[in-house]
């Protein structure tokens, strides 16, 4: 690493319309007081989560890059100039961990092939919280993003998480997009074996927070409305 880089800071959000220092650690608030440089999924969002860390840092001052789905990977390297220049850089995702379901992880990569020192900084996890609020194992456990849209797969990929859940006593974690929780729960309710073990983890770290674990069976008899609410889910035998 070169000695004159700057670094590059992976800095945590609030998983919800939460104020930041109710669960944020006060060195986040520390390093985006210091940097002016940043990498973020969304400019406008970005600009507010940093004017509720910090109300008085000057907007103007800050120099922003867009990484999203849309960002072309040659555009990527130049997103990191600043930390040559000897500037710290840092990385904002919309909602928890940079780098964790997240297309930072592409930033993080350049950054230590290029020998720019990477600073993980502490914040909320819905991955990783959700895990430690489940009572499934934290010892052996696996995330495995969204699961196919298609109704079909959709429901053999809920069977192929059961057996490797039961073969690898690995517990198997994946999300969906908000507005579709209630029909992937149906999907579950519908495709899992009656005594598969279920943790529903919905609006972690806000007011409205439910965690919960039941078997299949158990579910079946319990109403939730999981409409619009980020979840977590995790399967265990």
């Amino acid at each position: 690493m070169h000695a004159t880089n700057g670094i590059l800071y992976l800095i945590p959000t609030t998983l919800g319309d939460n104020e930041p220092l109710e669960v944020l650690p006060l060195s986040v608030k520390k390093i985006i007081e210091t940097t002016d440089y940043y990498i973020v999924e969304n400019e406008k969002t970005a600009r507010r989560f940093i004017k509720k860390i910090t109300p008085k840092k000057s907007q103007p001052s800050l120099q922003l890059h867009v990484l999203n789905k849309y960002t072309k990977d040659e555009e990527l390297p130049a997103f990191l100039e600043a930390a040559f220049q000897g500037k710290n850089v840092g990385l904002i995702s919309e909602a928890g961990c940079p780098g964790v379901a997240d297309p930072g992880s592409e930033i993080v990569k350049i950054a230590h092939q290029r020998g720019i020192r990477v600073v993980p900084l502490v914040g909320p996890s819905s991955i990783l919280m959700a895990m430690m609020a489940s009572g499934m194992n934290g010892q052996n456990f696996a995330f495995n993003g969204y699961l196919p849209i298609d109704s079909h797969e959709r429901k053999k990929a809920i069977k192929q998480l059961e057996k490797r859940a039961g073969d690898l006593q690995q517990s198997q974690a994946f999300i969906e997009t908000p507005y579709r929780n209630d029909k992937l729960l149906a999907d579950l309710t519908a495709t899992l074996s009656g005594n598969t073990r279920l943790c529903i983890a919905c609006d972690i770290t806000l007011s409205t927070e439910y965690i919960r674990t039941l078997t299949i069976n158990e579910w079946k008899k319990t109403s939730v409305n999981l409409h619009k609410r980020p979840t977590m889910f995790i399967i265990d035998k």
